[in-house]
């Protein structure tokens, strides 16, 4: 029975990637890079710029938004999943996950502005939004908002929470006292337990020593990564031309492309740095900026952090160091093997710790967005406090579920719902493409005029109607 719901969640997860999702992908990043003259390369210095630039009557500023989506997006993806696509798919995967982020960025310009555009205001002066917002207010389709706030409910509460548990209780594989029936059970008591006690209330000194500890741990990874890519410097010829090689195998590609390195590319650059899913542009909306398009470029930037930067850091330490890449070592434990080599014994305890971290905040993180799905579903109130409480339990009991189940099982889950949020993000996003690009010649006419871009929705044709904070 289990292994027919697992066959079946694969073949799913195949299907929806190769052909569908792989051509929505590379079509709207392809088409929002020419629509907007590759405003993701061409206006880089801009947007480093924009993100120190404070906000509006002190509320969130777009560098504070950027840290929401980036926290959201680093985690365990950054290093179980480039680990997973190296091993399953190819060292060619690294060069597709780079291909998807330089094409993504552009769809995460199109979406953040859009949240920007279309976004509500609070009662308290705040603002904020996302993609069933700008879904509603522009196509005028309730019932699509509807689905899409239902995958991602399913994404963030079900299939990522899973995926994020699995790959943690994972990392212990490496130690004499892991057990595989009793191991994880244990360690899924402990994590439900430390999760739910933050989100009934509990632990805000654990979240708030966490969020801290994060960024030094993520720039840690980074500088470990760095260290062992150093020391194997004399292998890193022959490990760029291992990935080139690969990723240009069409033989190999074309002969099963379901398993080839440029889905398992696609695949888990996606899951890392979510560009076009619709996840990012919750957190843009609630930036306070004087144009929607500065918010636009400053979210280009996370998906650059979080894939050439963080992703990429993972995949180059691993190959310089000549550990076989096989099937049996994907995940946590190729990682692991591959620090080791220069660290010894220090190298898997930092891993686990580092794992331990990042998806504690992510578990955590993931739940603002359905929170915010959530209040949409609700007519846009706050659901009743024993629903909140209901709801927080299930999370917790798929936090536990996802330590005891399949590697197959996980993945499968979380491509399958980040996949659907997708499919209805993206099309909708090149239906009101012209919006968007007519908020970046608007920008971009005002900053060749010397002037501070200021957003009115009249000089792009907007009807007032349709929107709620700009006037």
């Amino acid at each position: 029975m289990g292994k027919a719901i697992v066959d079946t969640l694969n073949a799913i997860d195949n299907v929806m990637y190769y052909p569908i999702l792989i051509i929505v992908l590379v079509f709207a990043g392809g088409y929002f890079t020419i629509l907007t003259r590759g405003v993701q390369i061409r206006m880089f210095r801009e947007s480093c710029r924009l993100v120190m630039e404070p906000s509006e009557n002190g509320q969130v500023s777009s560098f504070q938004a950027l840290m929401v989506s980036t926290a959201s997006r680093v985690g365990t993806g950054n290093i179980i999943g480039v680990s997973t696509a190296i091993c399953l798919g190819g060292p060619g995967a690294c060069f597709w996950m780079w291909v998807m982020c330089i094409i993504g960025a552009s769809s995460a310009f199109m979406e953040s502005t859009l949240a920007q555009i279309y976004k509500q205001r609070a009662k308290d002066g705040s603002c904020y939004g996302g993609p069933a917002y700008y879904i509603e207010k522009a196509l005028h389709a309730r019932w699509l908002s509807i689905v899409f706030c239902i995958f991602l409910i399913a994404t963030y509460a079900v299939g990522f929470n899973l995926l994020c548990a699995y790959n943690l209780q994972s990392t212990f594989a490496v130690y004499p006292f892991y057990d595989s029936q009793r191991t994880p059970v244990a360690i899924g008591i402990i994590l439900a337990v430390l999760v739910g006690y933050c989100l009934l209330g509990g632990g805000k000194r654990i979240v708030h020593m966490t969020s801290l500890i994060v960024p030094f741990m993520g720039i840690s990874y980074v500088v470990i990564s760095l260290i062992v890519i150093l020391l194997n410097i004399t292998h890193v010829p022959a490990m760029f031309a291992e990935i080139f090689r690969d990723a240009f195998n069409f033989k190999a590609i074309f002969g099963g492309v379901s398993g080839s390195c440029l889905i398992y590319g696609v695949k888990r650059g996606l899951y890392s740095n979510e560009a076009g899913v619709g996840s990012a542009p919750n957190a843009s909306a609630s930036a306070s900026v004087t144009h929607p398009v500065k918010q636009g470029l400053v979210q280009t930037l996370s998906v650059y952090i979080d894939t050439l930067l963080l992703c990429t850091a993972t995949a180059l330490m691993c190959l310089c160091t000549r550990i076989p890449h096989t099937k049996e070592v994907s995940g946590a434990i190729y990682v692991q093997k591959a620090i080791s080599t220069v660290f010894g014994g220090i190298g898997p305890t930092f891993i686990t710790i580092a794992m331990i971290l990042f998806a504690f905040t992510t578990l955590l993180g993931n739940l603002f967005y359905v929170d915010n799905a959530l209040i949409f579903l609700n007519g846009k109130k706050e659901p009743s406090k024993k629903f909140r409480i209901f709801f927080k339990c299930v999370c917790v009991l798929v936090i536990f579920f996802g330590t005891i189940i399949p590697m197959d099982a996980a993945w499968a889950m979380a491509d399958i719902t980040m996949g659907g949020m997708t499919l209805i993000n993206l099309p909708a996003c090149m239906m009101l493409g012209k919006v968007a690009i007519d908020a970046l010649r608007d920008y971009e006419k005002q900053k060749a005029a010397g002037k501070n871009p200021v957003f009115k929705a009249a000089k792009i044709k907007l009807q007032s109607d349709d929107l709620d904070y700009w006037e």
